[in-house]
């Protein structure tokens, strides 16, 4: 009976260890932070490892680099584990916020006006909101406070509109505001044939989990970017698949 209650704790608390790491694997997901992690996880199993094979000079310089490594990531990310730890807690849009049928409306006439608006060769930016806030974002801009269609998006960025040069904000299926200031990507490896639409919206998935679309008056494209990924040249289909796809995963890992 004692052999057996030796056994199963040790087991337990690996158990317990692994989890705890999937779960802050998932909190870190689709941030720069990620790639340091899982080298800390490799430190971390090494570390296990060799505190239990007895090899103490390992041990020594294993949990110092762990410590180090920990601290390193604390000051350098410190801006994706600000935004990681504001959204725990918050309701996520897609599995709680909308019924199925509503949010279909609302991507169908998002993807309607998209297609329209690239044909017409008028450019939009628009950002629906996920589970980070766009509050400040939707501040800079003008209230509108109006159901998601696509006569009133086209009308928002049709040229000579005083809204048409700044982004969208929609969240539970509203248009919240528009003419809406988003923060430039200072990302320096972006192609010059991109212009400020698309770094507004490589800048605003640096700091949100937003999806944000882009329709490009120059070359009549359309594009998504969704947590620093950048997905261009979509069809109408393919621009609606992709969201949904995103929602869908968002929905499995909630």
């Amino acid at each position: 009976m004692l052999g057996y209650a030796s056994l199963w704790k040790p087991v337990l608390e690996i158990l317990i260890l692994w989890f705890v790491i999937y779960r802050i694997m998932l909190f870190f997901e689709g941030t720069r932070a990620v790639h340091v992690l899982r080298g800390i996880v490799v430190i971390l199993v090494a570390f296990f490892l060799f505190q239990k094979m007895g090899l103490s000079v390992l041990d020594w310089l294993f949990s110092k680099l762990f410590a180090i490594s920990v601290i390193a990531v604390l000051i350098i990310f410190h801006p994706e584990i600000r935004r990681g730890l504001a959204r725990l807690g918050r309701r996520n849009l897609f599995t709680a916020g909308l019924r199925e049928e509503k949010l279909d409306h609302m991507l169908n006439e998002i993807a309607k006006v998209a297609d329209s608006l690239s044909k017409d060769k008028f450019g939009a930016l628009i950002a629906i909101e996920k589970n980070d806030p766009l509050t400040t974002y939707a501040e800079s801009g003008v209230p509108v406070d109006a159901r998601v269609s696509a006569e009133l998006i086209e009308a928002i960025f049709t040229p000579n509109n005083p809204l048409h040069d700044g982004g969208l904000v929609i969240r539970n299926a509203r248009i919240v505001a528009a003419g809406c200031l988003f923060p430039l990507t200072q990302n320096q490896d972006l192609s010059r044939i991109f212009g400020t639409r698309h770094r507004a919206a490589l800048g605003l998935s640096e700091e949100s989990d937003a999806i944000i679309i882009i329709i490009s008056e120059e070359r009549r494209d359309l594009s998504l970017v969704y947590r620093e990924k950048l997905y261009k040249d979509l069809s109408q289909e393919e621009l609606l698949f992709k969201i949904k796809e995103i929602i869908k995963l968002s929905k499995e890992n909630a």
